[in-house]
């Protein structure tokens, strides 16, 4: 089944009306800056849904977060779902304004054209088109799907980011990500059974 396959991650990524703006959030308590949240270890859990809202994979992740000298973030992801494994890399290039950062440009390899990651309050939103490989052609080429995803996370306790991505196809919904993200040390395991 098709919709088996689709999924994000990135980062990840709660999702509501594509039109509400993320700086309706700026009176909750629990600030998300990019920066200061992805740092270090992150541990992920969640679900795909399809269209209908059956759940249809479960995962967990883990994501390695660190940033240079010029404020450029990279966060390494690698998720393991009930049914096999997959990574994703993304870059986020700050974005200044009177010498404050305010927003970010996100990209990664299997998203075609850089978004705008734009932060207030304890709100994160993106907006982009994902290249969702789902398997590969007779002659060896990817074979993938294009998706138009909407990321919205909210930090809702301190080190604790809910995420949800709703994925759409020529205007239509066809599936949901919905995950819980937290900042651990080092040394903890975000594998199921494994470690701490």
């Amino acid at each position: 089944m098709l919709y088996r396959y689709l999924v994000l991650m990135s980062s990840s990524v709660l999702a509501a009306c594509g039109s509400v703006e993320v700086s309706t959030n700026k009176p909750f308590p629990h600030e998300l800056n990019p920066r200061t949240f992805f740092t270090g270890k992150i541990c992920a859990d969640g679900v795909v849904r399809d269209y209908s809202g059956q759940q249809i994979r479960h995962f967990n992740a883990e994501i390695l977060a660190s940033w240079d000298a010029d404020g450029v973030g990279t966060l390494a992801e690698e998720f393991r779902f009930n049914d096999g494994i997959e990574y994703r890399t993304w870059t986020l290039a700050p974005l200044m304004e009177n010498e404050s950062v305010v927003a970010y440009s996100a990209s990664a390899t299997d998203v075609p054209q850089a978004t705008r990651m734009e932060f207030s309050g304890n709100a994160i939103h993106m907006d982009y088109q994902l290249n969702y490989q789902t398997g590969v052609n007779d002659d060896g080429t990817p074979e993938t799907l294009s998706l138009t995803m909407t990321d919205r996370m909210y930090q809702v306790a301190e080190g604790v980011v809910v995420n949800e991505t709703v994925m759409s196809k020529f205007g239509i919904d066809v599936g949901q990500v919905l995950l819980v993200m937290r900042q651990v040390g080092e040394e903890y395991s975000c594998w199921v059974n494994e470690g701490v």
